[in-house]
């Protein structure tokens, strides 16, 4: 896919607003972002310890739920990716259900079956690959012991 093939997505509810939005009515809206499913994932900050919490597409895989840390194909991952590899553990809302999750970044072996899953979903993100140099990362959120 190429910069042509991209499709901008509407941001009308974008950021901090979709996640107030999906919270307020347990992901009655929000849930669903320019037709794709998005979920809510609650990272603990890396260097201030508190709670953060970014919408995002997401995927399944099993009972695994994925997500892309893409950023639009900016040159740094995204900071809740920064916060996942110092703190694996985090939670996520999918619609009204809340779940407690382990991190993990797709190894290079299952990272092609992975980012096809995604790509079925949203096909922007092999637009923002392009963008950038670095290798954006597929991260598996497996569900985890309470």
């Amino acid at each position: 896919m190429s910069e042509s093939d991209y499709r901008a997505p509407d941001l009308t509810v974008y950021g901090e607003e979709h996640v107030r939005l999906y919270r307020e009515t347990a992901g009655e809206s929000g849930y669903l972002w320019n037709g794709v499913p998005t979920l809510l994932l609650t990272t603990t900050g890396r260097r201030s310890g508190a709670p953060r919490t970014s919408a995002l597409i997401f995927g399944r895989d099993g009972q695994n739920y994925l997500v892309v840390a893409s950023v639009g194909g900016m040159p740094r991952h995204p900071a809740w990716y920064h916060n996942l590899r110092a703190q694996p553990r985090a939670q996520i809302q999918v619609g009204a259900d809340h779940h407690r999750v382990l991190a993990r970044t797709a190894t290079e072996a299952e990272k092609p079956r992975l980012w096809q899953i995604m790509t079925d979903l949203w096909p922007n993100y092999d637009v923002y690959q392009s963008r950038t140099d670095r290798v954006i990362p597929v991260v598996v959120l497996e569900p985890a012991a309470d």
